[in-house]
């Protein structure tokens, strides 16, 4: 899948045609018009990866497959860690009606994701009073955010790093071209040309990395943030409820 992905960015970056014969336009396309074209797509590719320099090409590479591993492991525990809050928030309140905290606990503690960490915290220091709990709970949504923010600075420095090993592999091509010319004694069209398109891929390639990663990353930060935002807001509720079940014992 990221290879197909790969291919595709890169060919319509460098305008090269993914389809090997003409298509009519009333004509739908086939299955094996499809294949042929996924298959063009894949040798240019690979001829691209192999003119550009296989060193150069697999610095950013690497940057790419360390960076879309965290990624699918960030996308999986966010995923898990989505929890209906609404829904929980009632489980607690009747849960605390009828059986009191260690009822609340026990519901928190078969619920997965932060919020029910957070309202587990807050509820084992409900006894020491409202005012322990709530710093209790602000203490330990700051332990969680932490969690959920793991990894995205590793992320983040791997969609800076592509595009600067790519500039450096275009420094270095740029560099062996002159030595050609200068040993070639002659400016050749051939030589210059041949020489910068081969420097400028790393460029293309590190610049397809790094879009690639800066789109989950903004993703990921969405997640986040979505997610934060329900933990402050089922703080506020279940604060809320332990003010309210303190006010009913008095």
């Amino acid at each position: 899948m990221v290879r197909k992905l790969l291919t595709i960015c890169f060919a319509g970056l460098l305008g090269v045609s993914m389809l090997s014969t003409p298509v009519m336009a009333q004509e739908a396309p086939t299955a094996t018009t499809t294949e042929a074209a996924a298959d063009d797509g894949n040798q240019t590719f690979k001829d691209r990866f192999i003119q550009g320099d296989p060193f150069w090409m697999s610095l950013p590479l690497i940057c790419l497959i360390l960076g879309l591993a965290m990624v699918i492991e960030r996308i999986i525990y966010l995923n898990m860690a989505t929890t209906n809050t609404t829904k929980l928030l009632g489980g607690v309140e009747d849960a605390l009606k009828s059986g009191g905290i260690d009822a609340a606990k026990e519901v928190c503690r078969n619920t997965r994701g932060p919020i029910a960490g957070i309202f587990y915290q807050g509820l084992d220091r409900a006894h020491e009073g409202v005012d322990i709990a709530e710093k209790s709970i602000v203490a330990y949504g700051g332990v969680e955010v932490g969690r959920l923010e793991r990894g995205l600075p590793w992320i983040s420095l791997f969609i800076a790093l592509a595009p600067m090993l790519g500039f450096l592999g275009t420094v270095i091509g740029m560099i062996i071209a002159f030595d050609k010319i200068e040993a070639a004694a002659n400016i050749s069209p051939t030589i210059v040309a041949g020489g910068i398109k081969v420097a400028l891929l790393t460029t293309v390639f590190g610049l397809i990395v790094a879009i690639i990663l800066q789109i989950f990353y903004n993703y990921l930060q969405s997640k986040i943030d979505s997610i934060t935002g329900q933990m402050e807001e089922a703080s506020i509720g279940l604060v809320d409820l332990l003010v309210k079940t303190n006010t009913a014992k008095h």
